[in-house]
């Protein structure tokens, strides 16, 4: 049986997008609060009765949440035009060889704006 888990990291950080057209409000400084969605998806376990302990999830997430969480994130290795996009692009590379079963990572900047990566 195929089943879905998804489990939410939120954190606080700044941002500017360097690359896009001139007078942009993006351009500028400012901050969001992020919510990250990591998505895993397999069989569950016979003899355990789950996918994946959601620990280990945290285990692989965490770190990262640490990194990001009240820096600028244009100073983040990887980072440099942090857009919702390569945002989810990044956690995705950080995270796809660590945990087996991901199949998404959601990155919202605001209650209403979310980009959803789900792998190349």
């Amino acid at each position: 049986m195929r089943t879905r888990l998804e489990r939410i990291y939120r954190f606080e950080a700044a941002h500017f997008l360097p690359r896009v057209p001139q007078g942009h409000k993006c351009a500028r400084m400012h901050g969001h609060s992020y919510c990250i969605e990591v998505v895993i998806e397999g069989e569950i376990d016979p003899e355990r009765g789950w996918v994946m302990d959601f620990a280990e999830i945290d285990e692989q997430a965490a770190p990262l949440v640490r990194l990001l969480d009240h820096q600028v994130l244009n100073e983040i290795d990887g980072l440099v035009n942090p857009t919702s996009e390569l945002l989810a692009v990044w956690w995705w590379s950080k995270l796809v060889s660590r945990l087996p079963g991901l199949v998404e990572v959601v990155v919202s900047e605001t209650p209403t704006s979310r980009c959803i990566y789900r792998g190349a």
